[in-house]
């Protein structure tokens, strides 16, 4: 195949997997609520297949090991969304409290940063069925924080978050088969 052609599918793959909408939703001191929506060309067991591999779809830039490779999720409730460290050392990003596979996940837990302060979380990620494959809608809302605040990080958040749900549309919409975005 020529080079043009996989350049032209790399391109069509990757603004099928834009995120049609994500906004910060509310913030103040304590806390924010940030969330979108993701179109992505592929069924709701298939996202739900790729949803729960994250090593394959989470950018390693946003890991505290520096590898996607280290992450792992136990889709159950009760399960973890967790990373190995160096060192035989390991960190839980977020706790599964809800997993109905291919329909809803629901996590409770302070990602990135957040981990330093006394907040706790609730990430909600649902996949709906459309005429071309599916919409997956997701809502993170914290609060607790003490040392940073919520206008300020609510930003960056959305833009962490909105970044990693179009790369889990990219892997998703291949298969499991495309690389998600490396910085």
């Amino acid at each position: 195949m020529s080079r043009a052609f996989h350049l032209g599918g790399a391109l069509a793959l990757a603004f099928t997997a834009l995120p049609t909408q994500a906004e910060v939703k509310s913030a103040d001191e304590a806390g924010f609520v940030t969330g979108g929506t993701q179109d992505i060309d592929a069924s709701p067991a298939a996202v739900w297949s790729s949803l729960v591999k994250p090593a394959q779809w989470w950018d390693s830039a946003h890991t505290w090991s520096g590898k996607a490779a280290n992450l792992s999720l136990d889709p159950r409730a009760g399960g973890c969304f967790c990373e190995r460290l160096p060192g035989g050392g390991s960190t839980e990003h977020m706790r599964v409290i809800r997993a109905d596979p291919g329909t809803q996940m629901i996590l409770s837990g302070a990602l990135g940063p957040l981990q330093t302060e006394p907040a706790s979380g609730v990430l909600i990620i649902k996949l709906d069925a459309t005429e071309g494959g599916s919409t997956l809608t997701w809502r993170y809302a914290a609060s607790g924080l003490r040392g940073m605040k919520g206008t300020a990080i609510a930003g960056p958040v959305n833009t962490v978050m909105s970044l990693q749900f179009a790369s889990l549309a990219r892997v998703a919409a291949s298969g499991g088969k495309a690389a998600p975005r490396r910085r």
